[in-house]
């Protein structure tokens, strides 16, 4: 994304490229499988399209025209775990451990951490991004949590979020914007077609839908946490970026959690006879 908006692209140019690509790939599965509203129920079904489609992606990126985006990577990425936990609880019935709270507890630690580093304040403009990201992340929770209790494959839920994506956005965004998406190098085109298209819409999505399969919906989504650290180390080479002394101790402390509330094991205490 970030390279991107370096070209003329914009974020809304991107989703459209994201959601353009990924539901032409998966449209053929979907008209296989269907819609599934016998196991998601119309409140289900709105909960994938919603969550996994174009309206969490908006939000989420529209959050950046008022807040950085370290405010993005924390109250939105980082914070998934939280979101999911206490809606898995309330809706899937999932345990708050113990091991979960003392993770979760963590992550918001290390999020606090990155917010205060990147100057977040209160009363300002910046909160409107904050509650955009926040909103966003409970979309997410609710993809996350709707896709468990119906036991959907995460491909199958990709299908349904990406295709209806291309139905109801990519037309509005051509309406609105025409084709200025199109003057952008066939390189730049290309590069975001394939991460944001195959990768990020289809692949991650597989990815994350096994996971919650295997490790419940809270347990699963916790790597989510991981993704501020990921990118921080990654846009060292890429982007040539260094994190702060304070973002790299924040990333400890949300890698921790992660860890944690995903069910890792802690070093057993040694009782001497």
């Amino acid at each position: 994304m970030r390279l991107g908006i370096r070209t003329n692209l914009t974020p809304w140019d991107i989703t459209a490229i994201r959601f353009g690509v990924a539901g032409l790939i998966l449209l053929p599965y979907l008209l296989k499988k269907g819609l599934a509203v016998d196991r998601l129920g119309w409140a289900g079904l709105a909960a994938i399209l919603l969550g996994g489609g174009a309206p969490m992606v908006l939000v989420s990126y529209g959050g950046l025209l008022f807040a950085p985006a370290a405010h993005a990577a924390s109250l939105f990425t980082a914070l998934i775990p939280l979101y999911v936990a206490i809606l898995a609880a309330v809706v899937l019935g999932e345990a708050f451990t113990v091991a979960k709270r003392i993770g979760i507890v963590l992550i918001v630690a290390g999020v606090l951490g990155i917010v205060w580093g990147a100057g977040a304040t209160i009363g300002s403009q910046q909160n409107v991004g904050h509650a955009m990201f926040i909103g966003a992340g409970m979309l997410w929770a609710c993809f996350i949590v709707a896709m468990r209790k119906a036991r959907l494959a995460g491909l199958h839920a990709a299908a349904i979020a990406a295709v209806g994506s291309l139905i109801a956005y990519v037309p509005a965004h051509l309406i609105i914007f025409g084709t200025s998406l199109f003057d952008a190098p066939w390189r730049d085109l290309a590069l975001q077609a394939f991460v944001h298209g195959v990768l990020v819409a289809v692949i991650s999505f597989v990815c994350i839908g096994r996971a919650v399969s295997i490790l419940g919906a809270s347990s699963g989504s916790a790597f989510a946490a991981l993704a501020p650290a990921i990118t921080a180390i990654l846009a060292i080479p890429i982007l040539g970026e260094w994190p702060a002394t304070s973002d790299w101790i924040a990333m400890l402390l949300i890698s921790g959690g992660v860890y944690i509330a995903s069910g890792g094991r802690l070093p057993a205490r040694r009782v001497e006879h």
